[in-house]
């Protein structure tokens, strides 16, 4: 059962509840947070309620695979986004991570900081080997974030992501525990 709360000097990295709803409906129905997605702007609450019942779920199994995280600042319990690390294969160690950010809190360092604190979730707490990230080679932001965590591009992936603008390339990251 995932219990884990993470700390930075800026932001509180909790498990996802049932209580986020609103929040996570509005920050999925936002055109901009919605470009370089591939879930889709939902059409009602409860499309965003399935899909938290169903990340609540993963995160309360006895052996989490998949950790889905509200991200918090520390300073008056305001939810600023949404990240997560979804485990691949045990004997790989490895897993891929996630974020997504409300627009009024983008160009402000919190991804990175977040991600920084779930990359070493995943790598001392986890003991993986290697965590990959992949993001639409337009997402001029996500590309600063994995590249400020230390994340290294490997690959170009043609047409992979269904985005709402059409087929997207999609670039693909990774880090390695000896990086």
């Amino acid at each position: 059962m995932n219990t884990t709360i993470l700390k930075t000097r800026r932001l509180i990295i909790r498990p996802i509840a049932l209580l986020d709803l609103d929040y996570i409906h509005e920050l999925h129905s936002l055109k901009e947070t919605d470009e370089f997605n591939t879930l889709g702007i939902p059409s009602e609450l409860e499309e965003t309620k399935l899909l938290l019942e169903k990340w609540v779920f993963e995160n309360n199994k006895e052996f989490a695979t998949h950790f889905t995280f509200a991200v918090e600042l520390n300073t008056g319990n305001q939810t600023i986004g949404l990240t997560g690390i979804n485990l691949g294969k045990v004997k790989y160690k490895n897993a891929e991570v996630w974020f997504k950010f409300h627009k009024n809190h983008w160009n402000k360092g919190y991804a990175t900081e977040s991600l920084k604190e779930i990359l070493r979730f995943g790598f001392e707490e986890l003991h993986l080997h290697r965590i990959e990230a992949g993001c639409a080679v337009g997402n001029i932001g996500s590309i600063h974030v994995l590249e400020k965590t230390g994340m290294i591009r490997e690959a170009h992936t043609r047409k992979l992501l269904p985005l709402s603008s059409g087929w997207s390339d999609n670039y693909g990251y990774a880090i390695l525990a000896t990086d």
